[in-house]
């Protein structure tokens, strides 16, 4: 326990008379109830409790520490219920899609923080890598990775994510190392088409300058977790972004080629139709997704994370 935990546990002894009912009302059990109290009497090398079967009573110095013990800790309730009456109570339905690995792997595992933050919402979390209409499904907002296309939806830059190129040990045991573009004649890549539309190509930047190349492929996927789960049976190399994959690099199941020939981070936004008033909800979303994607290592803040919302062109 921390200082200000002890210096309660200790009150709650003093206040029920009691270290079990101590522990029953902090809901922790009363050896941990037994030791903080004991570890408070050794740090301030005194004797603060009289202990026998039956009852807990204070000591002389016991009653000036619990004194004070409990200003302190009057003092600290006063000074947080500022805050928290300064924070509007959010309440109502907030309806958000994310693709199916940000939503499973990053905004899932973190979601009982937010909900613990502001427990009058009701989340609801779509999973696509397909394109949501906001209006026709009743969405409030998507995470969307990538460029955004036409359209007068508003969208809120939060970053970007560096991407990799991958291969899977069982691929280069067959098609060989790819080093340079002029290699990739002779390797196929694994086609990522959430539509199913378009061909497979090889994206990379030279001296800041983006550029593309057609590539050959054998499989055509359309949702990012085939998409891995073809490179890792060596179907083909994947580019991607790095957080996705990364323990899959670690583990030795991908490996990453062509360190001089990385695609561009894709940007991240928060896109939500356009209205004049954004409702607070989805603030506090915003504000806590783009904290979330920093903890991942996700995010390069110099690619707009943080900065006003503004006028985009997405295609959600």
């Amino acid at each position: 326990m921390d200082r200000f935990a002890v210096m309660n546990a200790f009150v709650r002894v003093v206040e029920t008379g009691s270290f079990t009912k101590a522990a029953g009302a902090l809901g922790v059990s009363r050896a941990t109830i037994s030791v903080s109290v004991q570890q408070l009497e050794e740090q301030l090398g005194v004797r603060l409790l009289h202990r026998t079967t039956r009852r807990v009573s204070l000591t002389s110095e016991g009653q000036l520490y619990h004194e004070k013990a409990r200003d302190v800790l009057a003092k600290l309730d006063s000074t947080e219920q500022l805050f928290r009456d300064a924070q509007p109570r959010l309440a109502g339905r907030l309806a958000i899609d994310a693709p199916t690995r940000i939503a499973r792997r990053v905004i899932i595992p973190a979601l009982p923080e937010f909900l613990a933050r502001h427990p009058g919402l009701e989340i609801h979390l779509g999973a696509s890598d397909r394109t949501v209409n906001l209006v026709e499904k009743g969405v409030d907002a998507v995470v969307r990775v990538g460029l955004l296309r036409d359209s007068s939806h508003i969208a809120r830059p939060l970053g970007a994510v560096a991407q990799v190129n991958c291969a899977s040990p069982r691929y280069l045991a067959r098609y060989g190392q790819p080093a340079a573009v002029d290699d990739l004649d002779e390797h196929v890549v694994v086609n990522y088409a959430p539509n199913f539309a378009g061909v497979g190509s090889w994206d990379y930047v030279v001296k800041g300058e983006e550029r593309s190349r057609p590539m050959r492929s054998l499989v055509t996927v359309d949702n990012a977790e085939t998409y891995i789960a073809a490179c890792l049976a060596g179907l083909g190399l994947i580019q991607i972004p790095i957080y996705d994959v990364r323990h899959h690099l670690d583990s030795g199941a991908l490996v990453a080629v062509m360190p001089r020939y990385l695609p561009p981070a894709l940007p991240i936004s928060l896109v939500y139709p356009s209205r004049k008033q954004v409702p607070q909800r989805l603030k506090a979303f915003a504000t806590w997704v783009t904290e979330v994607f920093k903890r991942h290592g996700m995010l390069d803040l110099e690619s707009g994370a943080g900065r006003p919302e503004r006028r985009r062109r997405t295609s959600r």
